[in-house]
């Protein structure tokens, strides 16, 4: 019997092979190089990433299947690829100075951000649900070491535990809903499956429906959205602070990528049925979100559920469908991407070792003690609250306007009402900011070239693309246009 190795193009995964070789190599030269060169570990990884983002920006305008139609090349996955590794980038400049400050400069680190960012890149690009399961897998395995990195601190152990066996249980839902989808259509191929249900009036198969539930359960794990939320808080407040503000960032936006991807392709006509669904999500969502934020004492804790809030807004531009709505979550991700880990770098900057899940209250007097801090932490405040004329402002506005136009709006409304209330919690920290006396010390500020680098780029893309936003709306449009 001949085994026939099917056709596979390198080209197309360029991006995961460079990230994956780089990854095992920070690897193996943490353990045989000398301190000197393990000390620019993070560098190397920023250019690593960098270097990766433009060749994953030169894939744009191509629509190639490859691995046995396994995975794609699309303008979709291009913009999700190009907001993982912006993500990426931006957090190790954030960890540099933080993972030498705790004692945990381990060259595993980057690596697993690498890893971590290969699920993200692998899930962006899939076209059949193994693919799916596969770059899931790798991403949260890599999260799952990096919530516990700190080992020395009880919280960051039991951020680790709780991610881990909740995302196991988790994973047997989602690995349940494939499964029944491969054994009512006999594929588990993206379009094949789409071609089944269409064919054979699948949408009334309550084995498809049944599966298509369990991916639901799946992936709002991964975006935690209510009533798939409760690990959120406590990961978020344990894990090491930039590994929390990578996972509120990059792993959520691949879970929507992925979410957008297999709904769409795979699952379109059954629509009617898991808008409903989504419908009810997004509104439990934005609403727990939104208030029980507003009761948060630690910062970490109040952006892990303004990150919920966030997911029930995103969860409206799947509703809405179509290019507007897709167009819409895709300019939304990037958004978030940048008022959110400017926000974390913030904290990071000020926190104090051992302390770095900060209370609001801790916040008291910065505008006097570090104005310029203030007045970059006001904007992230102002940009995640909505109010024009920051990037948080347009994506919103975007996504809104398309529920709007498509006829959804009730949930328009219920999102706006939700989007005032989340301005008292974003209002309260720059409040403690500018109008409480400091109830602590500061610390000399041990600001890094790298973070004060990231800093820059995260309010200058909150701003300027607020502002002027068309360039990155017209892109997410050309990405849209593929569904």
């Amino acid at each position: 019997m001949e085994i026939v190795i099917p056709p596979f193009d390198l080209k197309s995964i360029a991006p995961i092979v460079i990230i994956s070789i780089a990854a095992i190599l920070i690897l193996i030269a943490d353990v045989f190089c000398r301190k000197v060169f393990k000390d620019s570990l993070g560098y190397i990884s920023f250019l690593v990433v960098a270097v990766t983002g433009v060749i994953a920006y030169a894939q744009t305008g191509q629509n190639v299947y490859s691995f046995s139609d396994m995975f794609v090349v699309d303008n979709f996955s291009v913009f999700f690829n190009l907001v993982f590794l912006f993500s990426t980038s931006i957090v190790i400049l954030m960890s540099d100075n933080y993972i030498k400050q705790e004692g945990v400069n381990y060259g595993e680190y980057y690596t697993l951000l690498l890893f971590a960012t290969v699920g993200m890149m692998l899930m962006a690009g899939a076209s059949d649900l193994l693919t799916v399961f596969l770059g899931l897998e790798i991403m949260s395995i890599s999260l799952y070491v990096l919530a516990g990195f700190t080992r020395d601190k009880v919280r960051s152990n039991e951020a680790s535990l709780k991610y881990f066996l909740l995302g196991a249980f988790v994973t047997g839902f989602l690995l349940y809903g494939i499964a029944l989808l491969y054994g009512a259509t006999g594929t588990t191929n993206l379009k094949e499956i789409a071609a089944y249900i269409s064919e054979n009036s699948g949408f009334s198969n309550p084995m498809i429906i049944a599966g298509a539930s369990l991916l639901i359960v799946g992936f709002g794990f991964k975006i935690a959205c209510v009533p798939f939320h409760k690990w959120s808080p406590d990961v978020y407040e344990g894990s090491p602070t930039p590994v929390t503000a990578f996972m509120s960032v990059g792993p959520k936006a691949a879970a929507f990528a992925i979410f957008l991807r297999v709904f769409f392709v795979a699952l379109p006509d059954l629509e009617q049925k898991w808008s409903i669904i989504l419908w009810v999500l997004a509104v439990l969502t934005m609403t727990v979100g939104n208030l029980v934020a507003i009761s948060q004492t630690n910062i970490k804790r109040m952006l892990a559920y303004s990150s919920i809030a966030h997911a029930g807004y995103a969860l409206v531009a799947i509703i809405v469908g179509g290019d507007y709505g897709i167009a819409g979550l895709l300019f939304y991700m990037l958004a978030y991407t940048f008022m959110n880990l400017g926000a974390f770098a913030v904290i990071i900057v000020l926190g104090r070792k051992g302390e770095e899940n900060a209370n609001i209250e801790d916040f008291s007097g910065l505008g006097q003690k570090h104005p310029l801090l203030a007045v970059v932490m006001s904007i992230f405040m102002f940009s995640l609250a909505g109010i024009p004329p920051l990037i948080g402002f347009m994506g919103k506005f975007y996504i809104f306007s398309a529920a709007i136009k498509s006829g959804f709006l009730i949930l328009a409304i219920i999102g706006v009402i939700n989007s005032v209330i989340s301005v008292y919690y974003y209002l309260r920290v720059t409040v403690v900011i500018y109008m409480k006396n400091p109830e602590r010390e500061f610390t000399p500020l041990s600001l890094s070239p790298f973070i004060i680098f990231a800093i820059l780029v995260t309010v200058f893309g909150t701003i300027f693309f607020g502002i002027f936003p068309s360039k990155i709306i017209a892109f997410a449009q050309k990405s849209a246009v593929l569904f």
